[in-house]
C-alpha cells in the first residue's frame, strides 16, 4: 500500500513508542497488555488526530487555504490538534465548540484543551446541542468564501476518508513494530467515536492480511449506528487507496456498553481505569476517549473476554490535557 502517493505535511513524531505494561497485566491478572503511545504524537501535547492531520492539513496546503475550520464538543482534542497544526503552518483556524454535556464548570469551558485553541490563536464560536455540527460548520465556511476567503472545512474528529489514511499508516506502522520486536498481537482495542481511527486502522490491518482483532469501544453513538458509521468510512478509504471491498461488514466491531451517561460524561468505570493506569503505569488517559476504551479493556479483562496467554495492544488515543477540565470529577480536595 503506497501511501506517499497522497499528500503529506509532517506534524507527528513517528513512530509512537509500543510498551508493555507489565503492573497493569499482573494487576488484571488476564492477558498480556501493551500500550502504543499515540498520546506520543508530539503537536501540542499529542493525541491521534494528530495522524489525521497531516493528510488533512496536506490538503489545504495543496488548495491555498487561508483559514481552516473544524468543529467538535467543548473539550475537543481535535479542535486543540487543529488549531496547533493551523499555528504550524501559518494559517487562521476558526472552530466550532458544541456544549455537549452542559457542563458549565469554569475549568470545563475554560482549561485545557480550550485554553490551548485560543494559545494557538484559533477564533471560536460556541453551539448549543443536538445541531448537526458538520452542516454548522460547513455553513460558516461558505459564508467566509463569500467574504473572499479560501476556507477549508475539517469534519469532526478529522474524520473522513483523507483524514483516515493517518490510520491506515499507523496500522503499517504497528505491524512492522510487531515483526521487529517478534510479537505475536491477538487483538488491538482503542476507543471510538467519529469513525475516522477506527476505520483506518481495519482497512489498513486488512489491507496487511494481519489476521488480528480490533475492537473499538464506543464513547457516543450506540453500537449499530457506530459500526455503522465505521464500516462506510472504512469502504470510503478502500476505495481511495484502490483497494475497493476489502473491509467487510463483520471485521467492524464495536462495544457501546461504556459510554455512560453520554458523550463527555465520566462513568464510574472512566474514573476508575484513569485511577489504575495512572497507579500502575503512570499512564495519563482522557475522560472523553481514552479512559472510555480503557474502561472497556479492564471490564473485558474482568469477565474473560480477553483471557491469559493472549497479547493485547490498547491504542492511547491521547487528550490528557483534558484532565484540567474535568477537575469537578476528581475529589482532589480529599485526597491531596
Amino acid at each position: 500500500m503506497h501511501l506517499a502517493r497522497f499528500p503529506r505535511v509532517r506534524l507527528a513524531h513517528l513512530p509512537t513508542p509500543l510498551e508493555p505494561m507489565p503492573r497493569l497485566s499482573a494487576a488484571l491478572g488476564g492477558p498480556e497488555l501493551w500500550i502504543k503511545r499515540d498520546d506520543c504524537t508530539g503537536l501540542s501535547t499529542g493525541g491521534n488526530k494528530t495522524r489525521k492531520l497531516e493528510f488533512l492539513m496536506a490538503e489545504a496546503v495543496a488548495q491555498g487555504t487561508d483559514i481552516v475550520l473544524t468543529q467538535g464538543a467543548t473539550q475537543s482534542n481535535h479542535a486543540r490538534q487543529t488549531a496547533a497544526a493551523a499555528a504550524r503552518l501559518g494559517m487562521e483556524c476558526h472552530i466550532l465548540l458544541e456544549d455537549r454535556t452542559g457542563y458549565n464548570h469554569e475549568n470545563y469551558r475554560y482549561n485545557g484543551n480550550v485554553l490551548l485553541d485560543v494559545l494557538h490563536g484559533a477564533s471560536i464560536e460556541h453551539r448549543g446541542p443536538g445541531l448537526d455540527m458538520n452542516a454548522e460548520m460547513d455553513a460558516v465556511a461558505e459564508r467566509m468564501r463569500g467574504e473572499g476567503r479560501n476556507a477549508y472545512a475539517i469534519p469532526g474528529g478529522g474524520s473522513n476518508a483523507t483524514g483516515a489514511l493517518g490510520y491506515v499508516n499507523c496500522a503499517f506502522e504497528m505491524l512492522g513494530q510487531f515483526n521487529d520486536m517478534d510479537l505475536e498481537v491477538d487483538h488491538i482495542v482503542h476507543a471510538t467515536g467519529s469513525a475516522g481511527t477506527q476505520a483506518g486502522l481495519v482497512t489498513g490491518l486488512k489491507a496487511m492480511n494481519a489476521q488480528i482483532s480490533l475492537l473499538g469501544i464506543g464513547v457516543r453513538a450506540p453500537r449499530d449506528k457506530q459500526e455503522a458509521n465505521v464500516f462506510q468510512l472504512a469502504e470510503k478509504t478502500a476505495e481511495k487507496l484502490g483497494c475497493p471491498g476489502i473491509v467487510a461488514r463483520e471485521d467492524v466491531v464495536a462495544n457501546t456498553d461504556y459510554v455512560g451517561e453520554g458523550y463527555g460524561i465520566p462513568a464510574e468505570s472512566t474514573l476508575e481505569a484513569i485511577d489504575i493506569f495512572a497507579r500502575t503505569e503512570a499512564i495519563l488517559l482522557d475522560p472523553v476517549y481514552s479512559a472510555k476504551g480503557a474502561a472497556g479493556l479492564i471490564d473485558l479483562i474482568r469477565k474473560g473476554h480477553f483471557k491469559p496467554g493472549e497479547r493485547v495492544v490498547f491504542l492511547h488515543t491521547g487528550g490528557a490535557i483534558g484532565l484540567t477540565g474535568y477537575t469537578h470529577a476528581f475529589d482532589v480536595a480529599a485526597r491531596a
